[in-house]
């Protein structure tokens, strides 16, 4: 199979920005650009191949042209494909929500759970991520600080920089704050559910949709712990280094430094996605050559070797 470059889904909500538009010259449709979906198989956003034969086709008509062995070993058994990659420009803060892990999410909404991860790319002085509960409390106490508008007396209020990494499982109370830039990685759903969006209005004056009930029944209510460093150490090699930033059950995301020329491959477990974070430079491989700019997408097909050239950085993304 070709190396497919990405076209994203852009989405315009009452809470994003500006900067998709302005710096990366994505185009929603709309006076702002808030999420751009540049790695989905989703029906709610999907990428489109930009270049080779199945230009103009979404990423999911791809790969079922190729067979699902595109995707590799590790996906052999999935019905879906496994991942969602977004960039996310809130210029306002987001709704508190949670989503649901596999079981529930298959049994009440008929798709996958969601866990998911960021890469905060850009944070305005003070901004501030909403990440779990600050202390512990049953579901009875956490419905009734819903129900009588002391919810966040609750929620954990955390300050986040350039360069964090937020691991946010299934289950947890998130809301990315004001002013963050970001990359996110998740499991391949749509569903969510907000216990509190500040009574904001949409466009036509109606107040968004809530779902308490659902979010009660799916809460994680334990203090969350860890920090925000990666993972993993910077490692050099030839031509660059890399810097292993998060690795869950359904993903795993490292930060890839190019400088001059790096040799890499997509091995027969896992496809490779690579998000262009800053600079310029060339994607090599399958007899193609593919010129990288900041935010542009590309799938690399299980079993497939490729060079990279220029002074670059990318968010990899395997399964």
């Amino acid at each position: 199979m070709e190396i497919l470059s990405l076209c994203p889904t852009v989405k315009e909500t009452l809470w994003g920005g500006r900067r998709l538009i302005e710096d990366y010259g994505f185009v929603s449709g709309g006076d702002n650009a808030a999420e751009a979906w540049l790695l989905s198989c989703h029906p709610d956003g999907p990428s489109y191949v930009q270049n080779g034969k199945y230009r103009g086709k979404t990423l999911e008509q791809a790969i079922a042209a190729e067979g699902i062995g595109v995707l590799g070993t590790n996906n052999a058994d999935k019905a879906d494909f496994p991942v969602l990659i977004k960039l996310i420009d809130a210029a306002d803060k987001l709704s508190v929500q949670v989503h649901p892990d596999n079981g529930y999410a298959r049994r009440v909404e008929n798709e996958n759970g969601k866990t998911e991860a960021w890469l905060i790319l850009d944070a305005a002085p003070g901004a501030q991520l909403v990440y779990g509960v600050n202390r512990e409390v049953d579901r009875p106490a956490f419905a009734q600080a819903v129900a009588n508008g002391t919810l966040d007396t609750l929620l954990n209020f955390v300050s986040v920089k350039a360069g964090d990494v937020v691991f946010i499982p299934a289950g947890m109370l998130h809301a990315i704050g004001a002013g963050i830039l970001l990359a996110e990685v998740q499991q391949s759903s749509n569903t969510t559910y907000r216990v509190f969006d500040y009574n904001r209005r949409d466009k036509n004056g109606k107040l968004r949709q809530l779902h308490v009930q659902k979010a009660t029944d799916v809460v994680d209510l334990r203090v969350p712990t860890g920090s925000f460093a990666p993972m993993g150490k910077r490692t050099v090699r030839p031509g660059g280094a890399k810097t292993l930033l998060t690795s869950c059950a359904y993903f795993s995301m490292t930060k890839t430094e190019v400088s001059g020329t790096l040799e890499d491959a997509a091995d027969d477990r896992s496809f490779v996605s690579l998000l262009v974070l800053s600079g310029e430079g060339t994607l090599a491989g399958n007899n193609q050559t593919i010129v990288l700019k900041k935010g542009v997408s590309i799938f690399v097909p299980a079993g497939t070797a490729y060079t990279l050239n220029g002074e670059i950085t990318l968010l990899e993304t395997g399964t």
